[in-house]
């Protein structure tokens, strides 16, 4: 399977990270699935699984902590953008974010942030309603018992 470039860009902090060196387990036109480490070391998680799901704009990880244990769901909003010219893909963070618990708290994340980047013109109010409605979506698959998708579970890719 080619490895693609993969950036994941964030408006707040403003940075772009190459994470193409995460480790690729499934690629198709419609999913990035990615094993990856911690880009910082961090005293609550190790690393985890990434399921970017390219046409819907959400990018859904399980979460483990230092023992190689399952600690949580957490999803981002994002955007992507394709550059088949060069197999690049950039996962653009809009800002909202939602986290599963095992005991099934729901935790919606980084509201704030996204009013910022709409008031300081970061992100468009297109992007801003995308967001909102992707959010929307997620928490209530979760809600409804429905999340995470059938492929997250899939014991191939754990």
């Amino acid at each position: 399977m080619k490895k693609p470039c993969i950036l994941r860009k964030r408006y707040i902090p403003d940075e772009t990270v190459d994470i193409s060196g995460d480790e690729l387990l499934y690629r198709d036109e419609e999913m990035l699935i990615t094993r990856w480490k911690a880009i910082r070391p961090r005293a609550d998680i190790s690393g985890g699984i990434s399921y970017a799901f390219l046409k819907q704009g959400i990018k859904i990880s399980k979460f483990f902590n230092n023992s190689g244990e399952f600690i949580y769901w957490y999803c981002d909003i994002i955007d992507i953008d394709y550059d088949s010219s060069c197999d690049k893909y950039v996962l653009i963070d809009l800002l909202l974010d939602v986290k599963l618990m095992p005991d099934g708290k729901v935790i919606v994340m980084d509201a704030d942030e996204l009013a910022e980047a709409i008031e300081g013109g970061l992100v468009t109010k297109e992007q801003a309603c995308r967001a909102l409605r992707n959010m929307n979506k997620i928490v209530n698959m979760m809600y409804e018992g429905s999340f995470p998708p059938a492929i997250c579970r899939d014991e191939r890719f754990s």
